[in-house]
Order: structure tokens, then C-alpha cells, then sequence
């Protein structure tokens, strides 16, 4: 029985769609090149979401630049978008659920100093607010301290409960961090800790300003907001800690990681360590669309 020659085979296939033989070879080689480097890409993806668990994909983006320049593997949003997609690794975002503002108190509330603010530096505008963290003996409160400008965390405290002492500590930080004299006003909700006389003796002891919302709207302290969704929604969102000193542990330890690692679309994909350092308008990487209205029939 006669045996069919494989390259006279191969080259009738390439005959019938056009192409050489060579091209076909070149063609099998870029495959297998595009599959390694989506290996790579996957394994980068997974060591950059070991310290940053819910880092999205534009900030992946921008964080894997320098590692897949070191491969010489080229990969754009739209692709790395597609590549996670297909392996289930695109993130969602949970939303908050526990109120931690008390409002409705007799203590004195201060107007809203924000109004029409433009910030050109670090230590202008710092912004508060208080979120919760899960532990098996229940909750406990985190106080965070943001400067406006840089997006750096300045100031933060885990605390067992609501008191304002959990919010005095992450104050005192912020203040000991503070590097310079300009006038600087502090914008925070009407929470009863915010507006308590140890916290407010602290403020004007240190000739800083006091901002406060004028509502119960989360977007008049949008960025206060956003700082403890980044924390909860990216560093480890559904864990529940051991105790409230790992839950401690833990977070010193994301926090550091999100001032110095963390690229920021509103920075231009800067760190907040490095911005803070910067003055004058920083470029956002991000667009806002307008939402499609829906139709009604």
C-alpha cells in the first residue's frame, strides 16, 4: 500500500488556502507564543492579586507594564479584559451594607468648606469617614484619614467599637504624618464622633479647619467613601478575620500596600505615596459616560 508523503500533504493545504508552508509553521509558532504568554499573564495576574486581591483590570494594566515589558509580551486593556474574562477572573464590587453614622445628635455641626474647592497640593483637604471590618467576635471600626489631593491614607485605626477614641487615634496619626503649615481643613460626615469636643479640641488646637456634610447624601464625602470601598472591596472582601488583632495585622498591612503599590486612575495611574509629593493639576485616567436613558414603550 502506497504511504502519503505528510509535506507533500501540507503543502497541498497551503496550495488550496493560499499560504506557504512557512507561513503555516509561523503561524503554529505565534500560536503557541500567544498561549505562553497568556500563561505568563495569568501568573502575573494571580502574584499582583495576592497582595491587591480585587485589583481591577484597567490598574492591572498599568501594574503589570514593567513585569511583561521583562517578558516582551504585549497586551493591551481590551485583551487582558477578554483574557480574564475567559478565566473567570474579572472582579465584582459588594456593596456596603452596615450604617456607621450617627447623625442625629445635639452637638454642634460645622458648614460644608469644600464647596467650589480646587486643591493644587498634598495637605490642603484631608476627608474622613468610618467603615466596618468582620471578625468572628463581631465587628470592629475602621477610622481612615485621606488626603484629598494624593489619595493617601495619612491617618487610620481599627477600633472594637463606635467611640470617637478609634477616630482621635487615626487623627493623631494624620497629624504626626503632616509634613507641612499650609491652612488645611478636615471634611468629614455629621457623625457624633466627628463632632465630639475631644475631636473638635484636637482640630483647633492644630489650626486645622472643620468641614462637615451638609446631608445624609454618601456623595457629599464621595471620596471618604470611596477610600473604604477601595479597602474593603479590593483587599480581601469576604474574609472574616480571627480576632480583631489579626484584623489589625492585616490591614497595616494593606494599607501600606495601597499608599505605595496601588496605581490610582485618578492620578494617572500614580501611586498616592508618589503623589503626595507632587503639586498642580494631576491628569485622571478615567471618562465618565453618560448613562443610556432606558426606553419606555
Amino acid at each position: 500500500m502506497r504511504q502519503r508523503n505528510p509535506k507533500a500533504s501540507l503543502e497541498s493545504i497551503c496550495a488550496l488556502f493560499g499560504v506557504t508552508r512557512q507561513a503555516f509553521y509561523d503561524a503554529q509558532k505565534q500560536e503557541q507564543n500567544i498561549t505562553i504568554a497568556q500563561m505568563i499573564v495569568l501568573c502575573l495576574v494571580r502574584e499582583a492579586r495576592l497582595i491587591m486581591p480585587m485589583i481591577g483590570t484597567r490598574k492591572l494594566v498599568h501594574y503589570l507594564a514593567g513585569p511583561l515589558q521583562d517578558h516582551g509580551i504585549k497586551m493591551g486593556r481590551d485583551q487582558l479584559f477578554n483574557l480574564l474574562r475567559h478565566h473567570g477572573l474579572l472582579v465584582r464590587k459588594r456593596r456596603r451594607m452596615i450604617k456607621t453614622t450617627d447623625s442625629f445628635h445635639w452637638l454642634k455641626k460645622y458648614p460644608d468648606l469644600t464647596t467650589g474647592l480646587n486643591l493644587n497640593a498634598s495637605e490642603q483637604l484631608w476627608v474622613c469617614d468610618i467603615t466596618y471590618i468582620r471578625t468572628i467576635n463581631g465587628f470592629s471600626y475602621l477610622s481612615l484619614i485621606t488626603d484629598a489631593y494624593s489619595r493617601l491614607i495619612v491617618g487610620y485605626c481599627l477600633y472594637p467599637t463606635l467611640e470617637a477614641v478609634g477616630c482621635l487615634k487615626a487623627l493623631e496619626m494624620a497629624i504626626n504624618n503632616r509634613s507641612k503649615g499650609c491652612k488645611l481643613i478636615h471634611h468629614s460626615d455629621r457623625g457624633i464622633q466627628y463632632c465630639s469636643a475631644a475631636y473638635v479640641d484636637v482640630l483647633k488646637l492644630n489650626h486645622i479647619e472643620i468641614s462637615m456634610t451638609q446631608s445624609g447624601s454618601p456623595y457629599e464625602n464621595a471620596l471618604a467613601e470611596r477610600m473604604n470601598g477601595i479597602l474593603k472591596n479590593e483587599f480581601y472582601p469576604k474574609r472574616v478575620y480571627q480576632n480583631h488583632k489579626e484584623a489589625v495585622k492585616v490591614l497595616t498591612s494593606n494599607i501600606e500596600v495601597y499608599n505605595s503599590k496601588r496605581p490610582h486612575l485618578s492620578l494617572g495611574y500614580l501611586t498616592p505615596r508618589s503623589a503626595h509629593q507632587m503639586t498642580g493639576d494631576i491628569n485622571k485616567s478615567w471618562k465618565s459616560y453618560p448613562r443610556k436613558k432606558k426606553q419606555v414603550f
